[in-house]
């Protein structure tokens, strides 16, 4: 990623879904305009999921992710459909691919039975309400005589698959499917259309500090540089904060830790809001004047990525957790811990001090999240600046599910320092 692209964590994630030689890969390409991914007529070709972040007339930055197909078979198979379903959590709009040109001699006493996998995912996205469209692919392999006559043989076929699979014209899944051929463009423009009006029309106008500061307001950020900061540049999630202020016209101050006292005595007024990183949050507090509003980057990711009243709630586990229990802590990051990393040395050392060095604390980093989560007592969630907020809300809700509760390191960090009920939440202005 350029220093002038946007992460792919906030950009809109668009799921191709379907089964083999639906023309999964080949609807990325022509969408992306180049060979991105591998086309074959074998089935099986794409493996592991294939994200192509681009930009897209009048939907901005885009994540295409090209799936497996999801009635694949054998011991691969259920790995790569394994992969399908982990996209699946990602995923902000989905497109459901069919093959036109497998179905077009199905009588339609037998489309219904062909299209129930088809079915079945699209009942599956409609529980996590993503909105979806269905893609009729391969139309320009289709036989005119598909068509009673007169007619159009794709716009025919569209009108049997609808049926078949009884979608029903709403909001968030639209009733028509696009009839398209990848290989040519034909349908293309249409596609284009149906799925700008899919996107839900304020999708993502949330903003990092939500309420916490306004035009003019005076922000003071404390930005420890330690190991675990990246030479010569920022971690992201103090770019991200950045930005946000900027993009409100507040006015920013940035200090390290051991440089707080001079910056505080500096200013002629006191910040409006102190955005810390949470491993000094009990230091920054003790030292913060009494008007200014604090809180810490991971907390901000938790509020603008997740449901931060749900992470508040989580917290309340701390105060039941003893020496015989067992916490998750999730890591986003694929890195290799750091001496001193926050989430594998830091919170450990902090939690077994105050619970017992029997504490049981378990890791999981990148998309390797458990699904059965019920022998835990606590997960605790990085603030998973590499995710984006649908797959964060996603890890939410399944914890939820099976009733174990979820916080994250800002949130935690805070309890802590017996602070939490003192710092800010990102919560959206009223």
């Amino acid at each position: 990623m350029s220093l002038n692209e946007t992460p792919r964590s906030s950009r809109l994630h668009i799921g191709i879904f379907g089964r083999r030689n639906a023309g999964k890969s080949s609807l990325l390409n022509s969408f992306t305009g180049r060979r991105v991914a591998i086309v074959s007529d074998t089935a099986g070709t794409t493996t592991d999921p294939v994200y192509k972040s681009m930009e897209i007339h009048g939907l901005g930055p885009c994540v295409l992710i090209d799936t497996a197909g999801f009635d694949d078979e054998g011991p691969m198979g259920k790995l790569r459909v394994e992969g399908t379903e982990e996209a699946l959590r990602k995923t902000d709009v989905a497109l459901v691919v069919i093959a036109a040109n497998e179905i077009a001699a199905l009588g339609d006493d037998e489309l219904p039975d062909a299209l129930a996998q088809e079915r079945e995912w699209l009942s599956r996205l409609a529980e996590k309400h993503t909105p979806t469209l269905v893609v009729l692919n391969k139309v320009d392999e289709v036989s005119s005589s598909a068509a009673p006559q007169g007619g159009d043989a794709a716009d025919t076929l569209a009108a049997r698959v609808a049926g078949a699979l009884a979608l029903k014209d709403n909001a968030v899944n639209p009733a028509a499917p696009v009839a398209v051929s990848a290989a040519t463009g034909y349908g293309m423009d249409e596609l284009m259309r149906a799925l700008l009006r899919l996107v839900p029309e304020h999708w993502n106008a949330r903003s990092l500090t939500g309420g916490l500061a306004s035009d003019g307001d005076l922000v003071l950020l404390v930005m420890p540089q330690d190991i675990q900061a990246p030479q010569g540049r920022l971690i992201l999630p103090q770019v991200q904060t950045i930005r946000d202020l900027l993009d409100k016209k507040c006015l920013i101050m940035s200090v390290t830790t051991d440089r707080l006292d001079q910056a505080l005595a500096a200013l002629s007024r006191p910040p409006v809001l102190i955005v810390t990183d949470s491993q000094v949050f009990g230091e920054v507090y003790a030292k913060k004047p009494a008007s200014s509003r604090l809180t810490s980057f991971s907390v901000l990711m938790a509020g603008y990525k997740g449901d931060i009243a749900s992470f508040v709630e989580g917290a309340k586990a701390l105060n039941t957790l003893g020496p015989d229990s067992r916490v998750l802590i999730a890591e986003a990051c694929a890195h290799a811990p750091l001496p001193e990393d926050i989430g594998r040395v830091k919170i450990p050392r902090l939690l077994r001090a105050r619970f017992g060095e029997s504490l049981r604390i378990e890791w999981v980093r990148g998309t390797d999240f458990p699904v059965d989560l019920s022998g835990f007592d606590l997960v605790i969630h990085c603030g998973a600046c590499m995710f984006n907020r649908t797959y964060v809300l996603d890890r939410q809700a399944r914890a939820a599910a099976q009733k174990v509760p979820m916080t994250n390191y800002g949130v935690t960090l805070a309890w802590l320092a017996g602070i939490l009920d003192n710092i800010d939440l990102p919560l959206p202005p009223e």
